[in-house]
């Protein structure tokens, strides 16, 4: 998966450098982000390149929330296309 990361202050911002979030790339994504946990508990995914996600893909950002809400940390979603974010009103 590719990421570009950047600290900016206490806040890493991860850009997700791919159009789809799906099944054929979740877990490949879930092991990057783990990394990222470990060493920033704020976190903000700027998503504008994302065009597409599916179940999985919703799935994985859940899972992402939760890790680091259990480390009591944030985690923010920036930048998202009309159709993702019209999928995170539906839900």
């Amino acid at each position: 998966m590719e990421l570009d990361t950047e600290k900016i202050g206490d806040i890493t911002v991860v850009k997700v450098l791919t159009d789809v979030l799906d099944a054929s790339n979740t877990e490949e994504f879930k092991a990057d982000i783990a990394t990222i946990f470990e060493k920033s508990k704020k976190v903000l995914f700027e998503m504008n390149q994302v065009k597409f996600i599916d179940s999985s893909g919703c799935g994985v950002l859940l899972y992402c929330l939760r890790q680091l809400n259990s480390l009591g940390g944030t985690l923010k979603l920036y930048g998202l296309q009309e159709s993702v974010r019209t999928l995170f009103c539906v839900a």
